[in-house]
C-alpha cells in the first residue's frame, strides 16, 4: 500500500492541473463572445447634411466610442462603402425617417445587432433594414463559416506539424506542405460553395483559403523544425489557442474587446477569415491587409523549415552486417 502513495499523490496532482488547463481555456475561450459590444465599429450615415450631420452626432453621443461614423452624400456612397469593406451598415435618412443598409457577410451579428437596435431610431415605427451584401443562401446567420473555419485550422494545424515531424528532407517538406496548402485551399473552398456558405468565384475563394493553409502549416512546421516540441507548442498557442478566439470568425474585430480584436487580425485566424470574406462577398474588397499578415507568416515559417532541423524522428542506425 505505500508504494502506491507516489503514484496516488501523482495521479492527483496531474488530474487537478489538467483541470486548472480546461477551466482556463472555457473561460479563455467563452470571454471574448460574453464582451461582444460595438467598439468604434465603422458606419456611415447618409442623407441630407443638416439630418445626417444630427443623426451622426446622436450616435456619437449616446453610445461614446461604440461607432466611428462618417457622413456620404447619398445611399450610392453609402452603399459604396458597404461593398468597400469600409463600414458594416448605413444609417440613410429621408423624408420618411431613417433607413438601414447592412453589409451581414461582413458580419451576420454585426448586422443583427444593428437591425435591434436601430428600430429605436423609427419614433416607434419600423425601420426598414435592406441586406446589400448578404451571406451564402444556405447559411443566413453565417454559422457555417464559423463552424467550418475551424476544421480548416486545426488540419492545417496538425499537417504542419506531421510534415515537420515526420518528413526527413529539408526540400520534401516544402513541397509536401505547399502541395497540402493548395489541395486544402481548392477542397475547402468547393465544399462551402457547394454548400451555399460561399458565394464568390472559386479561384479566388481557393485561393484566400490555401494562403490561410500555408500562412498556419508553414508556421507551425517552422517553428517545429527550428525549436522542436517547444516550436510546436508555441505553433499551437499562437495559432490555435491565442488566434482563433479573437479572430472575429463569429462576429467582428470591432466587437472584440480592445486590444484583442486588433491583435487577432495579425495572427493567421484572424487575417484568414477576414480575406476569405473578402474574396466570397466583397469582390477583394480589403484584402490586402489580411494577404500581407498572411504572406508574412507564410514566409517566416517556410524560412523557419528550410534551415530547421531535418526531422524530428531519430532514426537508429542499422548495426553492419557480420563480415562486412
Amino acid at each position: 500500500m505505500p508504494r502506491s502513495t507516489p503514484g496516488l499523490a501523482r495521479a492527483g496532482a496531474l488530474a487537478c492541473a489538467l483541470v486548472l488547463v480546461q477551466a482556463l481555456l472555457i473561460a479563455w475561450f467563452s470571454w471574448p463572445t460574453t464582451r461582444l459590444a460595438p467598439r468604434d465599429l465603422p458606419v456611415v450615415v447618409a442623407g441630407p447634411a443638416p439630418a445626417a450631420a444630427t443623426l451622426a452626432q446622436r450616435l456619437s453621443t449616446e453610445r461614446p466610442g461604440a461607432f466611428a461614423v462618417t457622413t456620404v452624400a447619398d445611399e450610392p456612397a453609402a452603399d459604396a462603402a458597404l461593398r468597400d469593406r469600409d463600414a458594416y451598415a448605413a444609417f440613410l435618412v429621408g423624408p420618411d425617417g431613417v433607413r438601414l443598409h447592412v453589409a451581414s457577410a461582413a458580419s451576420p451579428t454585426v448586422a443583427a445587432l444593428l437591425t435591434q437596435a436601430v428600430q429605436l431610431l423609427g419614433g416607434g415605427r419600423p425601420v426598414p433594414v435592406v441586406d446589400v451584401v448578404p451571406t451564402g443562401p444556405d447559411d443566413p446567420r453565417g454559422a457555417g463559416l464559423a463552424t467550418g473555419f475551424l476544421p480548416l485550422l486545426l488540419i492545417s494545424l496538425a499537417g504542419g506539424v506531421a510534415m515537420a515531424a515526420a518528413v526527413r528532407s529539408r526540400a520534401a517538406r516544402l513541397t509536401g506542405i505547399l502541395t497540402f496548402a493548395a489541395l486544402s485551399g481548392v477542397v475547402a473552398a468547393a465544399v462551402m460553395d457547394a454548400m451555399g456558405v460561399l458565394t464568390g468565384g472559386l479561384l479566388a475563394e481557393a485561393g484566400a483559403t490555401a494562403l490561410l493553409a500555408l500562412a498556419v502549416a508553414g508556421a507551425v512546421a517552422g517553428l517545429t523544425a527550428a525549436l522542436g516540441r517547444a516550436g510546436t507548442a508555441l505553433g499551437v498557442l499562437l495559432v490555435f489557442l491565442l488566434g482563433n478566439p479573437i479572430s472575429g470568425a463569429a462576429a467582428a474585430p470591432e466587437l472584440l474587446p480592445e486590444p484583442w480584436g486588433q491583435l487577432g487580425q495579425l495572427l493567421p485566424p484572424g487575417a484568414g477569415v477576414s480575406l476569405l470574406r473578402s474574396a466570397a462577398f466583397f469582390d477583394g474588397a480589403a484584402a490586402t491587409g489580411p494577404l500581407w499578415v498572411l504572406a508574412a507568416w507564410s514566409l517566416a515559417g517556410l524560412a523557419l523549415l528550410a534551415v530547421g532541423r531535418a526531422s524530428l524522428v531519430h532514426v537508429r542506425a542499422e548495426p553492419a552486417p557480420v563480415g562486412a
